[in-house]
């Protein structure tokens, strides 16, 4: 009975002690420890001891750290900013799938949408030419598809293969339906001699100008999203240094050593941490912006002057006028044949009632302009269903844009919202400031840019990281692209004068194509303007043909053509449109 009461009043004895007056545990670092998924328990002692090899919670009095909890806190600590940096990626990886799902899915109703309504006007027009004309009218946006999503297909040289393709079927079929059928070699000398013959006139140039900035644009919209998911996928791959690891070691975990494991530290304290860990990561801060700019510049023009979808479903028309040209010069264009591939033989079963594909009620052709504005749309059958149609390209890139935005500052502000919620307290709360539990952060708290942390009192930072500069470099790589490329003032063009003088002429309106658009050349040899006669001179043995095809509006001859000598190849034009007329009409007398 009086060892019971003994029990009991030692028990009694515990209750009643103070805190202070308790026998030191590590219980609630071991916890901790567990709950945190930071290691086994087994790892934390249970008692504080006095350890001598720790390396970053180094304290005077006993702890409850081991130099293996140190290293879990290590592998901790990546593990969780790791985890809190893919957190913040976490939004805008996703709206850059979603947007890149979007982008083509809308691009290829789009592309499907534009081929049917090319391919029309074969159906409903140049119905002769309908079964031939299906595979190169594909293979033309096959290119611009490629092109847009990253091929290196120039736009002039997809755009010049179609014509090549096509001129065959209309000599053929609307310039001479009335000749044998035509062997392969004589087709493949048209296909071969089209950009010397030139009997589309400006139109091969024509359609190259109105795809050209349209299709710049779309394609660097695409590249932009890739970029994008590279840039965050790269900023994921971050590794931490050395001094970071140990700095934030040090902010989160060395006062659980303490018994501390409710504390957390100062806001200042955790900026200073943190800037110095992703100090790397704020570097992505000037391009970014950039980036982001060069993604308006697009978006602008996307939604403007040079609509895709307006362009692509302008191709049609330009097509339309092309084959329109060729056939008012039908007469013109099966002499100079006639001189480069050699003379063909005329059908015996021809009928003298052919039906010509022209409304003779049209003047020469004039050169078509892509739209600028949405008066096409009145006019095409062809699309879904509002309920079916996959979302709108520009719709699309106005979201995006407006989301992309909204991340201007997102590397420059990624410590402020890693310290922010539960990480940190603000000051005037108490807080741990990496040594002790104090009212306020005491030490200076610098700024996120790289150079500002040669002062940063808690992480030394000693160089750039590599991963991240090979992001950098490829994010400023690709707006001095989009910046060289953006949409320039037309430049000026030489005109050929009478008298053999050059002068300048302002340049037409709907703007020339260079390199930057796309294009390699003009995909035609050719140079065209409104005002002029181009000759162009094509090569078969040892004779020489003069090819030469008025332009619209053509009033008189280049001084090229005066110097050639008459041989009897020379070819030579009225440009006046009733004997232009009188001429096409007695063809088919």
């Amino acid at each position: 009975m009086s060892r019971s009461l003994s029990l009991l009043l030692l028990l009694l004895k515990l209750v009643a002690m103070t805190p202070s007056q308790r026998p030191p545990s590590c219980h609630e670092v071991r916890t901790a420890f567990q709950l945190q998924q930071v290691g086994r328990g087994r790892l934390v002692p249970e008692v504080p001891v006095e350890e001598s090899d720790l390396e970053i919670c180094q304290h005077k009095a006993p702890t409850c750290c081991t130099r293996k909890m140190e290293e879990s806190y290590q592998a901790a600590v990546r593990r969780e900013i790791a985890h809190n940096i893919q957190a913040l990626n976490f939004e805008i990886k996703f709206m850059i799938v979603s947007h890149k799902s979007n982008f083509k899915e809308g691009f290829t109703h789009l592309i499907d949408l534009a081929v049917n309504h090319t391919l029309s006007l074969f159906d409903s027009t140049f119905w002769l030419l309908e079964q031939e004309a299906v595979d190169p009218v594909r293979e033309l946006f096959t290119d611009i598809s490629l092109y847009v999503l990253g091929e290196e297909i120039p736009v002039d040289a997809a755009v010049s293969r179609f014509f090549d393709a096509l001129f065959p079927l209309v000599y053929k079929h609307l310039i001479n339906p009335r000749m044998a059928p035509l062997p392969k070699e004589h087709l493949e000398c048209l296909r071969l001699t089209r950009q010397d013959i030139n009997p589309f006139g400006p139109y091969s140039q024509t359609m190259v100008t109105g795809l050209s900035k349209s299709l710049w644009a779309s394609r660097m919209m695409n590249q932009a999203l890739n970029m994008v998911e590279h840039v965050i996928n790269g900023t994921e791959q971050t590794v931490m240094t050395r001094e970071c690891t140990r700095a934030l070691v040090k902010m989160q975990y060395c006062p659980h050593c303490q018994g501390l494991t409710l504390i957390r530290p100062c806001v200042g304290y955790c900026l200073n941490v943190m800037r110095g860990c992703l100090a790397t990561l704020a570097e992505l801060d000037a391009p970014w912006r950039d980036f982001i700019s060069l993604l308006e510049h697009l978006a602008r023009q996307l939604s403007g002057s040079y609509d895709l979808e307006l362009s692509l479903l302008g191709i049609r028309e330009v097509v339309k006028e092309s084959i329109q040209y060729a056939e008012m010069h039908g007469s013109n264009i099966s002499s100079v044949v006639e001189k480069v591939c050699g003379p063909l033989q005329e059908s015996a079963k021809s009928s003298p009632d052919v039906i010509v594909q022209m409304n003779m009620e049209d003047k020469l052709p004039q050169v078509t302009k892509f739209p600028a504005s949405g008066h096409l749309r009145s006019s095409l059958p062809l699309k879904a269903a509002k309920n079916d149609r996959p979302r709108n390209m520009k719709r699309v890139s106005r979201e995006f844009i407006k989301y992309m935005e909204n991340s201007k500052a997102f590397y420059a502000t990624l410590a402020e919202r890693l310290c922010s919620g539960d990480l940190a307290v603000r000051d005037g709360s108490t807080c741990w400031d990496g040594e002790d539990v104090v009212e306020s952060y005491a030490n200076v708290v610098v700024s996120n840019e790289f150079k500002a942390q040669a002062k940063n009192p808690e992480v030394k930072v000693r160089g750039h990281n590599v991963l991240i500069a090979n992001v950098i470099n490829r994010l400023t790589h690709f707006i001095q692209t989009g910046s060289q490329k953006q949409i320039k003032p037309d430049k000026n063009r030489i005109r050929e004068g009478s008298g053999g003088n050059e002068k300048l002429e302002d340049a037409d309106p709907s703007g020339d194509c260079d390199d930057e658009d796309g294009c390699q050349g003009s995909g035609d040899s050719s140079t065209h303007t409104g005002t002029k006669l181009i000759p162009e001179v094509s090569r078969k043995g040892n004779a020489t043909v003069l090819v030469l095809l008025p332009h619209p509006g053509s009033t008189k001859t280049s001084h090229k053509q005066k110097n050639l000598p008459d041989t009897g190849s020379r070819l030579t034009f009225s440009s006046t449109l009733p004997l232009a007329a009188l001429l096409f009409i007695c063809q088919y007398i």
